[in-house]
């Protein structure tokens, strides 16, 4: 369970209430933008991060995950596998100084290029380009019993970015007031959605790929 101080009270940021579903307009950005992705980007990165991964550890190239999706339904998430195949993967958040880490799974956490293969989670219609970013199960769990109304973050399909990580909630959440901005921060976004906030949040994502990521392990 995460730890939680006595005074933790998850509050929504707003009294609007949480949009219930997003226009289909959406859903066409976010799989013609996720085309072009794969068409132009990782066809020829997917190869090149490959040989990279598979040179330093043994292993796959994509690492598997059930996380979380839209409603609370379970989906498998893409990402480059970034550690040493271990046991802990499914329940143990990454951390500062985390052995399981490899030299190249630092980089590519560093510069959120583990994350591109979750284009085709977008494909498949599993997930969007912006939205609330997906947990581990358990996580889902934990917090759901300890921050009131969690679930609300799950009314949409989760994103590969989000408002919360370019405002700088990411990384490790070692307590429950972390978890508590970056679900505050999922709500904002929930309540204040345009095409508009969703640029905003691209272009923020893509200028801070090469930033100081100093919560991302």
């Amino acid at each position: 369970m995460p730890k939680r101080s006595a005074h933790v009270a998850a509050v929504h940021v707003a009294s609007a209430p949480v949009v219930q579903s997003l226009p289909i307009s959406k859903r066409a950005f976010d799989f013609v933008f996720a085309l072009l992705v794969v068409l132009f980007v990782l066809i020829w990165l997917v190869p090149l991060i490959a040989c990279f991964i598979k040179l330093e550890s043994k292993g796959p190239i994509l690492f598997r995950q059930l996380r979380s999706g839209k409603d609370g339904k379970p989906f498998y998430c893409f990402k480059f596998r970034s550690m040493l195949v271990n046991n802990d993967a499914n329940t143990r958040q990454a951390s500062l100084g985390d052995s399981r880490i490899t030299k190249v799974g630092a980089f590519l956490r560093k510069t959120s290029l583990d994350e591109l293969p979750q284009f085709l989670n977008v494909l498949r219609g599993e997930m969007s380009v912006v939205g609330p970013r997906p947990h581990m199960l358990k996580h889902t769990e934990d917090y759901s019993k300890v921050i009131h109304n969690f679930m609300d973050r799950h009314l949409v399909m989760p994103g590969i970015t989000g408002l919360a990580q370019v405002s700088g909630h990411r990384g490790e959440t070692k307590e429950t007031e972390d978890m508590v901005k970056r679900f505050n921060a999922d709500i904002h976004y929930l309540r204040n959605w345009s095409f508009g906030l969703d640029l905003k949040i691209v272009l923020r994502t893509a200028t801070q790929v090469f930033g100081d990521n100093k919560h991302v392990f």
